[in-house]
């Protein structure tokens, strides 16, 4: 039987390079990484999105998840997980649907890396809060921190950002060895 991936969320404000970073790692590790599946979702909506449409997000996320899963190598890195849905819900309509907080406690991942603001933003019609920046990124910090879970910051630009990464995801698997 095939050995379940450890799972490492990437998770942060808009536009601070979670899916680069994500690609990065996995092509770094030899594995797959799951694409934030809300881009796509939102993509084909066809209208402006709305609550229901955040718990739909959240689930297809976790669905892409386990499907990738099963494919990945030793590792899994993931382009947001259900932290994101949890604050951009609470951001957006001052509530979350109890099926988001409740199956993002029962989950953990062994690792967060919380990725940084010190990245320039990059407009796109799907991002909303380039003034909220820091406001977005002390509730994530907050969030992981409350919650107790392993995370780290990362933060650089280019290389250096993708180097601080590796060092995170090495001394987790550290802990393993």
């Amino acid at each position: 039987m095939k050995p379940t991936p450890l799972r490492i969320a990437i998770t942060g404000p808009e536009s601070t390079g979670k899916s680069s970073l994500a690609k990065e790692l996995a092509a770094h590790y030899n594995t797959l990484f799951v694409e934030e599946y809300a881009r796509e979702y939102i993509d084909q909506l066809g209208r402006q999105y709305s609550e229901d449409d955040i718990l739909q997000i959240a689930r297809g996320q976790l669905a892409n998840e386990e499907e990738k899963a099963g494919r990945a190598r030793n590792l899994l890195f993931c382009d947001t997980e259900l932290t994101v849905c949890q604050i951009w819900s609470l951001v957006k309509y001052n509530r979350c649907h109890p099926w988001i907080s409740q199956t993002m406690a029962a989950r953990p991942y062994p690792l967060y890396l919380l990725t940084n603001i010190d990245l320039a933003w990059e407009d796109d019609p799907q991002r909303e809060h380039p003034h909220l920046r820091e406001h977005l990124f002390q509730l994530y910090h907050e969030n992981l921190s409350r919650r107790g879970v392993n995370f780290a910051v990362v933060s650089g630009q280019g290389t250096d950002r993708l180097l601080c990464a590796i060092r995170q995801v090495e001394n987790l698997l550290q802990s393993y060895r």
